[in-house]
């Protein structure tokens, strides 16, 4: 069984909300994805999707992009990423799952999920801004991220698992990496022994930023779906 992962599929089934501003790459991405899944994954692998996954504001209009990952094979974990508006809280959301028979997917949000010798942590992130609204959403999001950890801690009682971490904002920038600075989340990661980091949410230009290395110990990698060429990356 493996894993893979692939962020930012910005589906829009509902809201017909074309990504074509990203760039003519975008076009049919749907389909691109989709191709590649299919060849890719089994039903026994997992699929990790660290946000930004519908433009539907509400979770009922969610249906349609619902349905085509559903549809698709493998296991499937879900992050909350900044356009994810529909995202309510975890209760509703796998009430809405159950309801439609939505089987194959489940939420990441202040918890951990095993999958093999893996210990799957995360949480959404934020920019990394010194100032008013932003600082308070950034420590939320530190706070969010030690609880999926501890929750990760207790899952591995025999420290015999590996914690992966998923996020969907970048928890580090390439100033970070030229100041030869940390940041809070790099530090929270470091606490619970954290190797392998994947984030998303960059896409077009902002792509080249991307700080893709091994850095503090831990090994960061962009996943945003176009960044990968709209290919599912194994893990």
């Amino acid at each position: 069984m493996s894993i893979y992962t692939i962020g930012d599929l910005h589906l829009s089934f509902h809201e017909k909300k074309p990504m074509s501003i990203f760039g003519e790459n975008w076009e049919g991405h749907e389909e691109k994805i989709k191709s590649n899944w299919i060849e890719k994954v089994k039903q026994d692998d997992l699929v990790v999707l660290p946000g930004d996954f519908s433009w539907s504001t509400y979770l009922v209009d969610t249906y349609e992009d619902f349905s085509y990952l559903n549809e698709l094979p493998g296991k499937k974990l879900l992050l909350k990423g900044n356009h994810d508006y529909w995202w309510t809280t975890v209760t509703s959301m796998k009430k809405f799952l159950k309801e439609n028979n939505f089987n194959t997917i489940d939420f990441l949000y202040n918890s951990a999920y095993t999958f093999e010798n893996y210990i799957i942590a995360g949480t959404r992130g934020w920019g990394q801004k010194e100032e008013g609204e932003d600082k308070k959403l950034q420590k939320r999001e530190l706070i969010r991220l030690e609880l999926s950890l501890k929750k990760a801690e207790e899952l591995n009682e025999n420290n015999n698992k590996e914690i992966i971490v998923f996020m969907h904002y970048p928890p580090i920038n390439n100033q970070n990496v030229q100041n030869k600075e940390t940041t809070e989340f790099i530090e929270v990661m470091k606490k619970y022994n954290v190797k392998k980091c994947y984030y998303g949410h960059l896409h077009s230009t902002s792509i080249q930023e991307a700080v893709e290395e091994k850095y503090e110990g831990i090994e960061f990698k962009l996943v945003s779906a176009d960044s990968l060429n709209f290919k599912l990356l194994k893990i």
